[in-house]
């Protein structure tokens, strides 16, 4: 299964408990990769512009690990103490900019190891339904 039908598999099976929906920025093509913060900046102007009163969860290699089970504490205990819209942030392929950064509300690790960000939404996506299904009582395989 392509990355892409897997994030679609994922992302149908959480709508039908919990509504969500995947954003996606342009990339900033065309600068070189010694410009990286320009390149960041670029795209987190692209994200902003989408945060409101959000939670917002960054993806960060120096954020929180969890396993599962306390991964899907998090989310309900979260979701049940804010009113607010859970917002998680994948950046692209040199990272999130700093003010992107220092706006979260929790930075949050899927792994200490670095994956492309295609595959991590991906990953992000499987453990936010484990997530919902665990808090709902359902059965999902480990």
């Amino acid at each position: 299964m392509a990355m892409k039908q897997l994030q679609d598999y994922y992302l149908q099976r959480i709508n039908q408990l919990e509504p969500c929906e995947i954003i996606e920025t342009k990339e900033a093509k065309g600068i070189p990769e010694k410009n990286r913060r320009r390149i960041q900046d670029i795209e987190c102007t692209g994200l902003e512009k989408h945060f409101k009163n959000d939670y917002i969860i960054c993806l960060f290699d120096k954020g929180k690990d969890m396993n599962s089970e306390e991964f899907a504490r998090f989310l309900e205990s979260t979701s049940e103490s804010s009113a607010r819209v859970v917002t998680f942030v994948v950046g692209g392929f040199l990272g999130l900019a700093e003010r992107v950064i220092d706006r979260a509300d929790f930075l949050f690790s899927l792994s200490k190891m670095t994956f492309s960000h295609e595959l991590s939404r991906v990953m992000l996506l499987e453990q936010i339904y484990r997530s919902l299904s665990i808090a709902r009582g359902r059965q999902y395989a480990k």
